[in-house]
């Protein structure tokens, strides 16, 4: 378990955290700009000396207040990432590569191992001043990893590059995880990163951590939406592949014994995806229709609640009465609630375009298990 309890006093927000994580897979810590996010990290990290509290990883106390613990930084055994990447510029490089190795802790992956897997093989020779953006945090990453860490802390490694290159680090951090079986620690502001990476979610505003829980329940709550802007509010929901329309570039995805056409997800048949759709993008109506929106599925509306303006969030049961299935949110206006006489216990249909629909794939293989 990641135990977490700091105070730590910044000039422009005095940051208090308390939260309690796992210590496996991707822990994501979001928020607007200015939440705190990056102090907390580097409180964690030493960087920062917290005023109280303490922070713990596993069996070891890094930093305790009342005990008097505040293990140096580069004793933590934390390898951190950040947005710049941060390489020695005088050295090559397989010379990062292996500053980290010989000072990292015995039993962490093998320098081969990490080159192979952030395919930076072409790039030993060269120096740090001649990578691009997305090679520099890849070198980063793999520099990170090859100091044997106990934990992978993240800040925003991703910020900085453009979207292509966002999408191909992307990859590479969604293997990090199973491959070396570490926790990881990542701050953004990008609920598409939340998305495709996280396990576990730490929800943060004006320097407080006010909420955390599994992605699919934390990105799912409309409760939230103050924190995460009205319009990125939205559902979760998790499927598996049904079949590849490879000549349309579309996917169609079983959930909840209904199926619905996304934008392809590379991955085989029967593999577990998880698709994010946001509320602002689902449209609600009373029995299926013809329509562009080549998506629909049906269920019973549990809760109506009242947004600011004039607008409403509707929480549909894509389930049964006797058995509760995926949750769908739709953002509508006061008027078609009362039009369409929505309430809780009617059935609805709630319809959205393929387009709407954000992917990713859970597992390359078959498997029954929800994540």
């Amino acid at each position: 378990m990641i135990d977490i309890d700091v105070a730590v006093a910044r000039p422009a927000l005095e940051v208090h955290a308390h939260v309690s994580l796992p210590e496996r897979g991707i822990n994501a810590i979001i928020g607007r700009s200015g939440a705190g996010k990056t102090t907390l990290l580097h409180a964690i990290a030493g960087l920062l000396r917290p005023s109280r509290g303490h922070v713990r990883i596993g069996e070891r106390t890094l930093f305790d207040a009342a005990q008097g613990v505040d293990v140096a930084t580069h004793a933590r055994g934390l390898g951190v990432v950040f947005q710049d990447g941060r390489l020695f510029p005088h050295q090559s490089v397989r010379g990062n590569l292996r500053y980290a190795h010989r000072c990292g802790r015995r039993g962490g992956p093998t320098f081969d191992d990490v080159v192979a897997l952030l395919g930076i093989e072409g790039l030993l020779e060269r120096r740090a001043h001649s990578l691009s953006g997305g090679e520099r945090q890849r070198v980063a990453i793999g520099r990170a990893l090859l100091a044997a860490p106990q934990a992978l802390l993240m800040d925003e490694p991703l910020a900085s590059l453009d979207p292509a290159r966002r999408h191909e680090l992307l990859g590479y951090l969604a293997e990090l995880p199973r491959r070396f079986a570490l926790p990881i620690l990542y701050v953004t502001h990008q609920i598409d990163e939340v998305l495709r990476l996280a396990d576990h979610v730490v929800v943060m505003d004006a320097g407080r951590t006010v909420v955390a829980g599994p992605v699919l329940d934390i990105l799912s709550d409309m409760t939230l939406q103050p924190l995460l802007g009205r319009f990125e509010s939205g559902s979760v929901l998790v499927g598996t592949i049904a079949e590849q329309l490879g000549a349309w570039q579309l996917t169609r995805v079983r959930l909840a014994e209904q199926i619905i056409t996304v934008p392809q997800i590379a991955a085989e048949p029967g593999a577990m995806v998880r698709l994010r759709v946001r509320a602002r993008d689902v449209a609600l109506q009373r029995e299926p229709l013809a329509s562009s929106a080549s998506n629909q599925l049906e269920g019973i509306v549990r809760r109506v609640l009242d947004r600011e303006g004039p607008y409403c969030a509707v929480e549909l049961d894509l389930g049964t009465r006797n058995d509760p299935g995926e949750r769908l949110w739709a953002l509508v206006t006061r008027r078609s609630v009362h039009t369409l006489a929505i309430a809780p216990g009617v059935r609805a249909v709630a319809s959205f375009k393929a387009v709407a629909v954000e992917g990713r794939a859970i597992a390359l293989r078959p498997t029954a298990n929800r994540p």
